[in-house]
This record gives C-alpha cells, structure tokens and sequence, in this order.
C-alpha cells in the first residue's frame, strides 16, 4: 500500500465516523459500506454504556467527532508533511508492533493504531478490557475499504508474541511492569499524567466555561484533564464556581455520584479544608494528580517561578491551558481536541516506528 492509499483510507474512516452526532445523526448515501456498518455502529455506540459504565453515549460521540475532525486529507497531509520522504521510502513489509492499550476514554488508543499502519507496520493489539469493541468495529471498516489491512491488523487475546517493537500506556505500577517485561525491546511506555491550568484572575466567564469542559470532559478520566489549577495569592474562586455550574449535571451519573461521595467523605475524615459546589471538590494539595470529582489546586507569587516549576514537572504534565501565560500552553477548553502532531508525552511516534530497527 502506498502512503497515498493508506491515507485514502483513513480519509474514508473519517467521513464515516462524520455521520454519528449525539444530537444529529444523518446516513449520508455516498459514505462507503454504509450498508454493513451505518445500523450496527449506531447501536454500540448505545450499548457503549453497557461495556464500560463511563462510556456514556455523549462521551463516546465526543470521542468520534474528535477523530471525525482530524481523519481529514488536509489534516492527515499537515501531519505526515514532516515525515514525507521517509514514508515513502518506508518498507511495507514493517515491524510487527505490540499495542497495549489504556480503556480510560473512548478510543483513547486510536493514534498509535493510526500511526503504526500509516508507517506501514503491522499492529498487534490487546485492547484494554475497559475498552473491547469500539476499535475492533473500526478496524473491520478499515479493512472493508481496503482488505490489504486485513493482514496487518492483529486483535491478541492472549499473550502477545512475535513482535518486534512496543508502545504500552498504563498507570505507574504497570509501566514498571512493562519496563522489566520490555526491557530487551525498542519501546514507548506511557505513565501516568495529568494536565494543569494556570489562572491569574483575569479570565473572563466563557474562559472559565471552557476550563470546566478540560475538567469534565470524560468525568475527568483522561490525562488530558485538567485536575490541578495554579491560582495567584489571594485567588477568589467565586467566578471559577459560577462559570462551571452549567457543568453540574454531571452528578447525575451514578458512577460520578458514586466517586465525589467517597472522596468528599474522604477529605473529611481527613479534616482537608475543602471548597465544594455540590458536585465538585476542590483542595489545596501539591500533587498534579486529584481524584474523580475533586480538582487540587495550589497559589504561586510569580509567573516566572510557576514557569520554571512546571518545567522541572514535565514529565508529570500532559498539558498546560492558559490564557498566554504559560509558554505553549493551549487555550481554556482544548485539552480533549488534541491535533494528529500533538503526541502523547511529546514523544514523536512516526519518528519511533520510522528510526527504530
């Protein structure tokens, strides 16, 4: 397959993924094979819930629209532009590359599938048990639009063998696991992050607004959330609390509910001065990593010191929003629309799968 075939095909992804709208889905007549997966991708995405209790139907149609906008010819264009002479030159008969994918949002282990078949690879993937039937369905469009897929995807059930390179995500203690368990192969091995925003007061309402989506967007689960805000001495979150109460149906969902009551107990029992609006929690803590329904939050003098902070704190950063302050931070209500080049820990995958023997 030519990278020029490869990416016909992802282009075709997306303008079937395009049709699916939590408030507007429309079958359009010249998406191809329709016919076979338009009805049954409708109903798993309702069944969605069913499989994993996060996956919610709203959740799960944010996820498709984010990969509806970025499988774009013009997108996947800007994104392969940097590697182009490399791709074209690339061996088809590539890698066998391990996947070991992370169920904490919906398709949260899309780009590294995308990225191992457009560098011409062949993907051997054991998908989270949190997350088992939305990338499956996928890759079987794939390969109804071009069954020259049909051999480089690979679902494992059991053990994974006979691969040559790895990316794994996973929490701390499994990255340690992998570590050990990889050690004699080239790999990426993603730990845990979270994402922070810096305030200083001057945020306007829909600024504000847009920071409650970072915060929940996914109930949080995503390490693209924001779940710790740098806040000037003497911070008032009065504005922060009014801008995010059109967020409060979130406490609806019982796994939620379920989450904020423990932790708020929690925090309590502990005797942590909390701040609280009914369905979030927020406490001042050092730590980047709060638990679901709670954001910490922490005070700093000076932006030059933050700057230098959160820069020694790198690697326990996805990303940062702010309004400017920050340098290449991202605007208020982002983090969860991330481009094909914005990779994950800032590690260049297509340079991974295109250097590593």
């Amino acid at each position: 397959m030519t990278l020029e075939t490869k990416k016909s095909v992802f282009v075709e992804l997306g303008k079937f993924l395009k049709q699916f709208s939590e408030n507007d889905t429309v079958k359009e007549s010249n998406v191809l094979h329709n016919d076979l997966f338009f009805d049954d991708f409708e109903k798993l995405i309702q069944l969605s819930q069913s499989h994993n209790g996060w996956y919610t139907p709203e959740q799960v149609y944010f996820a498709i629209k984010s990969w509806a906008d970025a499988l774009t010819e013009e997108k996947l264009d800007k994104w392969l532009s940097n590697y182009h002479t490399e791709l074209s030159q690339n061996n088809e008969n590539g890698k066998n590359v391990a996947l070991i994918l992370a169920g904490n949002i919906p398709l949260v282990g899309f780009h590294d599938f995308l990225s191992v078949l457009i560098t011409g690879n062949k993907a051997l993937i054991k998908t989270s048990s949190n997350d088992q039937h939305l990338l499956p369905f996928l890759a079987k469009y794939l390969i109804a639009v071009d069954e020259n897929l049909k051999d480089k995807i690979t679902f494992v059930a059991g053990k994974l063998e006979n691969f040559d390179t790895v990316i794994a995500t996973g929490s701390n203690n499994t990255a340690r696991y992998f570590e050990y368990y990889f050690k004699d192969k080239p790999s990426i091995i993603r730990k845990n992050r979270n994402s922070a925003a810096v305030l200083n007061g001057k945020e306007s309402k829909e600024e504000l607004e847009a920071l409650g989506e970072d915060i929940f967007r996914y109930f949080g689960l995503g390490c693209r959330n924001v779940s710790k805000i740098f806040v000037p001495k003497g911070y008032s979150f009065d504005a922060f609390f009014e801008a995010i109460f059109k967020y409060q149906d979130v406490i609806h969902y019982e796994k939620y509910a379920n989450n904020y009551d423990y932790n708020k107990a929690v925090f309590l029992m502990s005797n942590f001065k909390l701040l609280d609006n009914g369905f979030l929690t927020i406490k001042e803590d050092s730590s980047y990593a709060s638990p679901i329904s709670s954001v910490f939050y922490e005070f700093y003098e000076n932006i030059e010191d933050l700057q230098a902070r959160l820069k020694a704190d790198s690697e326990q950063i996805q990303c940062i929003v702010s309004n400017d302050l920050i340098q290449n931070s991202i605007p208020f209500g982002q983090t969860q629309n991330p481009q094909l080049w914005d990779y994950a820990d800032n590690v260049d995958t297509i340079t991974f799968l295109l250097t590593t023997k």
